[in-house]
């Protein structure tokens, strides 16, 4: 459904600008050394973090895990969902 497809490009575009907007603040405050990407989703970020043990993101990936598992979804969504640029591959169709 149409409507459908668009709301979710819309739900993915508010995502994107507010990991640009968190993780923009943490950068200004240097409080991380990673620059925000428009392309990343909050889930991403979380997930890349993750994958390099950071502490902060060991403690909200399995929180926002859960709540996409209440959607339906399988675990570990911040994983699956980080950006294949961030991670040298090329992105799968």
């Amino acid at each position: 459904m149409r409507l459908a497809e668009v709301a979710r490009q819309m739900l993915v575009s508010v995502d994107q600008f507010a990991q640009v907007v968190v993780v923009g603040v943490a950068y200004l405050l240097h409080l991380t050394d990673a620059c925000p990407s428009a392309d990343e989703t909050i889930s991403s970020y979380v997930g890349r973090g993750e994958m390099r043990g950071s502490r902060w993101a060991l403690i909200i990936a399995p929180i926002i895990d859960r709540l996409f598992m209440l959607l339906g979804e399988e675990p570990g969504h911040c994983r699956r969902n980080v950006e294949t640029a961030f991670l040298g591959k090329a992105p799968t169709p």
